[in-house]
Formats: C-alpha cells, sequence, structure tokens
C-alpha cells in the first residue's frame, strides 16, 4: 500500500497541479531529477511547475511497493517513452522529505 503522500503526487501531478502537489513536500525536501537537485519546498515547485509548462506528458504507474513507483512516462520529450522509478522518502509526519528519480 502506498503512503497518503505518495498516491496523492501520483494523482496531482498527473492533473498538473503543481502548487497542491508542492505541499505534499516537506520544507526541507530534496528532489533529484535528470540529474538536478532541487532543495526546499520553494525549489520544488518552481521544479514542477517548469515541468508540466515545459512538457505535455503522461504518467502512469505500472509497478512498484509502498515509496518506490514506476511509471511510464510519454510524451512530447526526448526519449519519450520512458520508464522512471520514483523513489520517496517520508518524514515523520507523512511529507515527501526525499524524492529521486531515475531510469528503471
Amino acid at each position: 500500500m502506498r503512503p497518503d503522500a505518495v498516491r496523492a503526487y501520483l494523482i496531482l501531478t498527473r492533473s498538473d497541479d503543481p502548487t497542491s502537489a508542492a505541499a505534499l513536500f516537506a520544507n526541507d525536501a530534496h528532489v533529484t531529477d535528470d540529474g538536478r537537485d532541487h532543495h526546499g519546498r520553494a525549489a520544488v515547485r518552481e521544479w514542477l511547475g517548469r515541468t508540466s509548462a515545459e512538457f505535455d506528458y503522461t504518467s502512469t504507474p505500472i509497478g512498484g511497493d509502498g515509496t518506490t513507483v514506476t511509471c511510464r512516462v510519454e510524451g512530447n520529450f526526448p526519449g519519450s517513452p520512458v520508464d522512471l522509478d520514483y523513489r520517496f522518502g517520508l518524514d515523520g509526519s507523512g511529507l515527501i522529505s526525499r524524492l529521486e528519480i531515475g531510469v528503471h
């Protein structure tokens, strides 16, 4: 079973709602995506907004367990489609404290 923040993240990023998705992250969250690091909720919100504005894509969960989810991502970006692993870490209050995204 996936934690609430992980399930909500997967739903909100598909609905193009970066502000609500960013609220799922701890204030000091750390995200690594495409070789770049983003530290803090404000940087995460900017990363989410930039990603959703730059590309049109769909992300469909195809596997994984509670805090690791594999998604097939298809869209108008180089290398599409690609299967990505999303590895989440949660803090004591259930917010996302860490997210690492990499090729499956």
